[in-house]
Formats: structure tokens, C-alpha cells, sequence
């Protein structure tokens, strides 16, 4: 199954002239693009799909998406598929 995650951006900065971020999964932090999520900024939530922001959600979305999936047992499967490195 494809999953979205949501996360918390910390930090924007440019990689090979993309527009990427440091965003926080429930602690886990990974570097990931938001070119396709227009006008998402620090502290904004973006639904995270293999390495991509394909959305920008508000915090309670954000919370209600992260339980739902704590929940069904699917949170493992979600934060594998961000399959991108740890941002540092």
C-alpha cells in the first residue's frame, strides 16, 4: 500500500536547485522536496509521499492523519516509505 505521512517542516534550504526541507516525523527528521507543495514554510505540515510534499495540511489534519495511522498498525510502513536520508 502507498502512504502519505505527515510531518512538520523545520527548515528550508536548496539542493541542486530544488526547493527541499528538514521535516519532522514524530522525531524522525528527513530531507525532503517541496517543490510541489507551493507555499509550504517553516512550521507548516505537509503530507509526505517516497521523498515528496504533496500537500500542505493544518496540525489538526496533521495529528488525526499521524494517529489513524499509529492506530492501524501502518506507522512503520509510512515512515519506510520516506526512503530518503536522515537530514542533518
Amino acid at each position: 500500500m502507498c502512504l502519505a505521512i505527515p510531518g512538520q517542516i523545520e527548515e528550508l534550504f536548496e539542493k541542486e536547485e530544488l526547493r527541499m526541507a528538514k521535516v519532522n516525523f514524530g522525531g524522525i527528521r528527513r530531507a525532503v522536496c517541496v517543490e510541489y507543495a507551493a507555499g509550504a514554510g517553516v512550521g507548516d505540515y505537509v503530507l509526505v509521499h517516497v521523498g515528496f510534499a504533496i500537500s500542505v495540511i493544518d496540525e489538526v489534519e496533521a495529528v488525526r492523519q499521524y494517529e489513524a495511522l499509529r492506530g492501524s498498525g501502518e506507522l512503520a510502513e509510512a515512515q519506510s516509505t520516506l526512503m530518503v536520508p536522515e537530514a542533518k
